[in-house]
């Protein structure tokens, strides 16, 4: 898990690298993937990922512009027999208390879909207020390592 914020006068694009460096993950070549983790899957220590890679994430990622409240965030958990595990992301103009209770909303509802009981959840959650003159990006990623 990683995650950062950025800032740039420059532009969105720029905001948004920026932050992908902040979170340790700008020389990868980021493939964005859907809400499951695999059978065996374990949270390791973060390690550097060769430049080039092509690397897998469930992400969030909200821009903003001065002035502007932004976040982005991901909750996730494991079956309860660990047979696997579900990925929540969310974002907009919210604080992290909002962006808490809408990942909250969105894991129980994939778990009730699965008919499934889960662990107690975890997140990582960005946020930021874009300061005038400036683009802002709030970027929160589950990367898989290659």
């Amino acid at each position: 898990m990683t995650s950062a914020r950025a800032i740039s006068p420059v532009s969105r694009l720029n905001a948004f690298d920026l932050a992908l460096k902040n979170a340790g993950i700008s020389q990868c070549n980021i493939v964005p993937v859907s809400s499951i983790l695999p059978p065996g899957c374990k949270e390791r220590k973060w390690r550097k990922i060769p430049a080039g890679s092509i690397t897998f994430v469930v992400a969030a990622r909200m821009d903003g512009e001065e002035g502007v409240n932004i976040g982005a965030g991901i909750a996730w958990t494991w079956e309860k027999s660990g047979e696997f595990g579900i990925v929540a992301e969310a974002h907009g103009y919210m604080d992290k208390k909002a962006l808490k209770e809408t990942l909250d909303g969105k894991i129980k509802e994939m778990a009730e879909i699965r008919g499934i009981l889960v662990t107690p959840l975890r997140y990582r959650i960005e946020v930021l207020r874009v300061p005038m003159g400036n683009y802002g990006c709030a970027v929160a990623t589950l990367v898989y390592c290659p």
